[in-house]
């Protein structure tokens, strides 16, 4: 694994999330050839640091033509996430502990509810509706392009609880988060 997502894995998973979520976009705009990310990619680092970023630019390509993600999709240790993602959500929700946790959620649902019946993925995990949107946020903001009040509205609300998620998560993988006491 490369250091910044070594890096964003330990300190904040949503984060590391969207930063796999572009690795996968990057290595699709540079059609998943090796000698285009060497040229684009790997030539920008210090060449100290060019044989790990090969190791694991190729490791990436390898698992998306393996997981049939070439064109579109995700890897699956990035839907792991979500799985992952998932299950402490459910935990959470259903807990009556963590009603700071709740109230985050039920603010950031009418938003989830919008974007799933605007995409048409009605059966799409709520936690993969919510990073789509603030991935699509950050597109558009890479491009410089206009953000609605409206989504920019939804974007803090999952914000706020995706980083509510992200936080017991680190907890969680600590051993310092008691969800059942």
């Amino acid at each position: 694994m490369n250091q910044i997502a070594q890096q964003l894995k330990e300190k904040n998973i949503a984060e590391y999330l969207i930063y796999m979520w572009q690795e996968e976009d990057l290595i699709r705009a540079n059609h998943c050839e090796p000698e285009e990310i060497e040229s684009n990619i790997i030539a920008r680092y210090p060449a100290d640091q060019q044989p790990a970023m090969r190791e694991w630019y190729t490791n990436l390509i390898t698992m998306m033509s393996e997981e049939g993600v070439r064109e579109k999709g995700h890897l699956q240790i990035n839907k792991n996430v979500i799985i992952n993602l998932t299950e402490l959500h459910n935990a959470l929700a259903s807990s009556p502990k963590f009603p700071f946790y709740s109230a985050a959620y039920f603010k950031a649902l009418p938003f989830i509810v919008e974007l799933r019946n605007k995409n048409g993925k009605k059966d799409e995990p709520e936690l993969e509706t919510c990073f789509e949107a603030l991935y699509g946020v950050l597109l558009l903001r890479l491009q410089k392009k206009p953000i609605s009040e409206g989504t920019a509205k939804a974007v803090e609300a999952i914000t706020s609880f995706l980083s509510m998620l992200a936080n017991y998560y680190d907890k969680d993988r600590k051993g310092e988060l008691k969800l059942d006491e």
